[in-house]
């Protein structure tokens, strides 16, 4: 996109940078640390830090050198880092002026937990996977009743039971009825009471028909509970382990205790039975551990007003998302938008700017300041001069400040900065699809919050690249593909080609084939620059290249005046300039890719450099060879032109190579489009194509040897003739005619009977003389054979077929198999045998 809008005349900036990546980066640095044998709060927060900035300088420059070598054209002077001092300034008075908003605000509320990593998750970074689990099933005896009179509770998570605030029953389940307004007795509790109460929110199908409530641990529980007025409970420390509300389970990893516990439950008779049990576990993204549903005091973003406002800017057309598909989707998570928890227990990331009292347990009193000095002059102000001050431990979601980067990196929150007043709002975002909510929509919030405009017009998503067997990249599959290493093997061109033909939204199965033959595309498009630099002036020669300046393909008179291959292939090149650019902008990138690759392999280096030779070789004319180099070469540097944004190393380095060239590929112009062409003069040479391909084809069909000239007579109407006639030196370049020997005429030749009978085209047909082609008698003994063979065959297989045996044992995909075997060796036979025909008589009328 970049390099074609640059050469497009039009401003462009691509601004590189990456993101700190909070989770995952301290977890990386934490395990490097634990194979040392330290422990994270053993070395304090600032040495932590430090040792993350560390990691940082050495490791963190790998994606940026990827993408380096991968031929990202960005500005590298400007590259960003989103704990730079520039953009850190922005997340602080981000955060300030959405707290000033009443859209910032902490209270403790069900999160995601991750007791590994120790801190919250938002709900995008939990990935659910189905998981074959247990269902357990446990009696809850009802307080005051006889032995039978209990309550059967099935659930998957057991060792929750702590934290269970009331059992509930569906209002219309007659099973349970008489047990509603009495009170259950939680099993392993010391008789613990809860009461039994109906709610239709209970599913009467799922399990016995009884609910658990547990707020603490479950996220349905906890909008139940909050619905109901009913206490929350939690029974789960950070680490995963039980509180003391769990009794004598206080300490347990939360599943060694849900072993115990079941083993307890089974001596006390509680237990009932377990069975198998499909589960969706909650997993983090980053750390792939279990994620715990906890109630956890955190800072969040409210976000629907927000939304309303991105949900708007794609309604008006301010904001297009390609594809259009994915508009649905953008429409669908921002209209059932949750607040965003923004707050995250780690070292690594950005500060929260507010600050507490010192010595104040009431921490609903806070300070949100720029700065420490700004916070303590603020407490100082409210609480007297002898107060002291502490910042917030927890950092924000890496995802927060990248919400901000469209504005943050052009100088932001300075709106007189030059480069935000020249480049904000952007026009483009390209990312992958697997980020849309993550990044994308968020970035689209705080753009319209912070600045009163979208910051981009267009967002281009597209796919993940996946395996040859369309399976998702991952350390546990060994199949993750390292750019770098796909460079060394195949070139960073072939790749760039590769990727660039998928369609946007869509992901890509990256295999070692599609690769190979866009290798192969780089190399013929490397031996097609070799071969011009052969055939053109030297660069001394001043006066042949003042010819070749002096030709304009921009006109129609000039156009018409070149000979027909000349005249088809600049055509064709107008055309192509049109619909590639017409691509380009539409954003049909693999189309862009495609055409390119049609024309240069199928016209320009099979057809138009072939027929050149003819020209440049055999012509004897300079004038005419002159015409020849003059038009390869605006070919081709107009091929080099629109390939260099999908190609651009092997362009420039072709370009380069090109004498007399003023300037780089990457800054020169894009070509100009509408430019002329001849429709009719295209459909000429196309009739010249046809008659090639019908005698190319005729030649391998009768194995005649790839060195021999053959005669022809060329039969067609005056008109057509009189334009063939005019290339018969490319003609017979082409076809492999004798040229001394290729006659045309209105009417078929004396010897028709004796040739082998081609139509090219309406209007235009060849005969070629089987005796100049082959030996006529060493032909008919090869066939001979080669018929006495194939009907062995064909007689084979008829016999399968006529066997009532095979027909009715044998599956039915091997029957049609056969028959169709049998069909192609028949038609084979017939074809074989009208040419044996056509040998005899030629022979007879030989003698």
């Amino acid at each position: 996109m970049v390099r074609y809008h640059r050469m497009r005349g039009r401003p462009t900036l691509w601004l590189p940078g990456t993101d700190h990546a909070g989770i995952a980066t301290q977890l990386v640095v934490e395990r490097m640390l634990a194979s040392e044998g330290i422990k994270r709060v053993e070395l304090g927060r600032d040495e932590f830090e430090k040792r993350v900035w560390e990691w940082k300088e050495k490791y963190g420059g790998t994606i940026t050198n990827q993408i380096k070598r991968l031929g990202a054209s960005c500005d590298w002077t400007r590259e960003c880092f989103t704990l730079d001092e520039q953009l850190s300034r922005a997340v602080i008075e981000a955060f300030i002026r959405l707290h000033e908003k009443g859209l910032i605000y902490q209270g403790s509320y069900m999160v995601n937990w991750s007791p590994k990593l120790q801190t919250a998750v938002s709900d995008l970074e939990v990935e659910y996977s189905e998981e074959p689990g247990t269902l357990y099933y446990i009696k809850y005896r009802v307080a005051g009743g006889s032995r039978s009179d209990f309550l059967t509770i099935a659930t998957t998570r057991p060792e929750t039971l702590f934290g269970d605030v009331a059992i509930a029953v569906h209002p219309q389940d007659e099973r349970y009825s008489k047990y509603v307004g009495k009170m259950a007795i939680v099993p392993m509790t010391y008789g613990r009471h809860v009461p039994i109460i109906s709610d239709k929110y209970v599913d009467k199908d799922f399990g016995t028909g009884v609910l658990k409530i547990s707020p603490g641990h479950d996220h349905n529980d906890y909008v139940l509970a909050r619905k109901l007025g009913l206490p929350i409970l939690n029974v789960m420390n950070k680490d995963g382990t039980l509180n003391e509300v769990a009794g004598l389970y206080c300490g347990l990893d939360r599943f060694e205790a849900r072993k115990k516990l079941w083993s307890d439950l089974e001596e006390t008779d509680l237990a009932v039975k377990m069975e198998p049990h499909s589960l969706r576990v909650p997993r983090s993204q980053r750390g792939g551990e279990v994620i715990e549903p906890l109630v956890s005091k955190q800072w969040f973003v409210t976000m629907q007003p927000l939304a309303e406002k991105a949900l708007l800017a794609v309604e008006k057309g301010e904001l297009t998302i390609i594809p259009e598909r994915f508009e649905k989707i953008y429409n669908h998570w921002l209209t059932n938008i949750k607040d965003w928890c923004i707050s995250r227990q780690l070292w690594w990331g950005h500060r929260i700017p507010v600050w507490y009292i010192v010595g104040n347990d009431c921490e609903e009193e806070y300070i949100v300041a720029r700065s420490a000095e700004e916070a303590l002059m603020k407490a100082r102000d409210k609480y007297g001069k002898d107060v002291e001050v502490y910042q917030d431990p927890d950092v924000l979601d890496t995802w927060f400040s990248s919400a901000l980067w469209p504005f943050s990196t052009l100088g932001w929150p300075d709106e007189l900065a030059e480069d935000f007043k020249r480049f904000y709002p952007t026009t483009m975002l390209e990312t992958g699809h697997d980020i849309l909510f993550f990044w994308v929509a968020r970035m689209v919030m705080m753009g319209i919050e912070f600045t009163g405009t979208v910051p981009f017009s267009y967002v281009y998503l597209h796919g993940l690249i996946r395996d040859s067997q369309g399976r998702k990249m991952s350390k546990t599959l060994g199949n993750v593909i390292d750019p770098l290493d796909t460079i060394k093997e195949f070139g960073t061109d072939a790749l760039r080609f590769t990727l660039a033909l998928g369609t946007s939204g869509q992901d890509l199965n990256l295999s070692t084939e599609r690769l190979t033959a866009n290798k192969a595309f780089t190399n013929k498009l490397w031996n097609a620059g070799k071969f011009l630099l052969q055939v053109l002036p030297n660069r001394d020669n001043v006066s042949g290249w003042q010819n070749i300046e002096a030709c304009k393909f921009n006109t129609e008179g000039y156009l018409l005046r070149l000979p027909l291959p000349e005249c088809w292939v600049v055509s064709k090149l107008h055309m192509l300039i049109d619909a590639v650019t017409e691509s380009y902008n539409k954003f049909f990138f693999g189309d862009v890719g495609r055409e390119i690759y049609d024309f240069f392999w199928g016209d320009f280096a099979d057809w138009y450099i072939e027929a050149s030779k003819a020209r440049i070789y055999h012509s004897g004319d300079d004038s005419v060879a002159l015409v020849a180099q003059t038009v390869l070469l605006y070919v081709f540097e107009n091929i080099l032109k629109l390939l260099h944004p999908f190609m651009p190393f092997v362009t420039e380095e072709l370009w380069q190579a090109l004498p007399n060239r003023r300037e780089a590929l990457i800054i020169s112009s894009w070509p100009q489009t509408a430019l002329p062409r001849s429709t009719d003069l295209v459909k000429r040479f196309e009739n010249l194509q046809a008659l090639t391909r019908a005698i190319r084809n005729a030649r391998a069909e009768y194995s005649v040897e790839p060195a021999k000239r053959v005669t022809a007579s060329i039969v067609g109407s005056e008109e057509v003739i009189q334009y063939i006639s005019e290339e018969k030196e490319v003609l017979a370049l082409l076809s492999k005619l004798d040229l001394d020997n290729i006659h045309f005429a209105d009417s078929p030749p004396e010897d028709a009977k004796q040739s082998v009978h081609l139509i090219a085209s309406e209007g235009l047909e060849a005969y070629l003389p089987l005796a100049d082609m082959v030996d006529i008698s060493a032909e008919v003994q090869r066939l001979t054979k080669h018929l006495s063979k194939m009907q062995t065959e064909y007689e084979g297989l008829k016999a399968r077929l006529n066997s009532p045996k095979f027909i009715e044992k044998a599956p039915k995909d091997v029957v049609r198999g056969v028959q169709e075997k049998a069909a192609e060796a028949e038609e084979k036979i017939n074809l074989t045998k009208n040419r044996l025909a056509l040998l005899k008589s030629t022979v007879m009328l030989l003698q």
